[in-house]
């Protein structure tokens, strides 16, 4: 029964997944390419010179992942929750502002495999203040900001159930 159980959850995480635009589902993939070090994203995903760039200052960007998934605060003393914030949400401000991501939903299936389960109750604060940064356009910054419901933003917990569905480079869905 646990197999068939974590199957469902598996499904409707591919399922949440198919609901993000083409856009965000190359994203994503791109991102935890790079964030996970699971393959060489420059040559998988550049096909131009100006893509070879942003993938070089994801790099860059995402020098912080490993030091985020080795201090999210397990209490909430303000020095921990400080440095582990303002670290966040400069990295999701980088991601906010390539124009690709557009909702929280995409923001947090992102965050939650590039840093795992335990950062879920951090992300909507990051979100929230990544995307109301004043490089972020105000259209952009209302669009952003309106994604995020009122359930999100005010749950009264959050599952510790690490993600199982990553989805990867398909080359025939990419080269389309």
């Amino acid at each position: 029964m646990a197999t068939t159980g974590t199957a469902s959850l598996t499904i409707n995480e591919m399922r949440e997944f198919a609901n993000f635009e083409a856009g965000e589902q190359r994203y994503i993939k791109r991102s935890l390419d790079i964030g996970l070090g699971r393959h060489d994203a420059f040559k998988l995903w550049a096909r131009n010179a100006g893509e070879n760039s942003a993938i070089r200052r994801q790099y860059v960007a995402y020098q912080e992942l490993k030091t985020l998934r080795e201090t999210i605060p397990s209490e909430s003393t303000p020095g921990q929750i400080e440095q582990f914030i303002g670290k966040l949400t400069r990295v999701a401000a980088f991601d906010l502002g390539q124009d690709r991501i557009t909702s929280f939903s995409a923001f947090r299936f992102l965050y939650e495999r590039l840093l795992g389960a335990d950062v879920r109750p951090w992300l909507p604060s990051a979100f929230c203040a990544a995307a109301a940064l004043p490089q972020i356009q105000p259209q952009r910054r209302k669009m952003l900001l309106q994604s995020l419901s009122e359930a999100a933003a005010t749950a009264p917990g959050w599952s510790d159930r690490e993600p199982h569905f990553y989805p990867e480079y398909v080359e025939e869905a990419e080269a389309a």
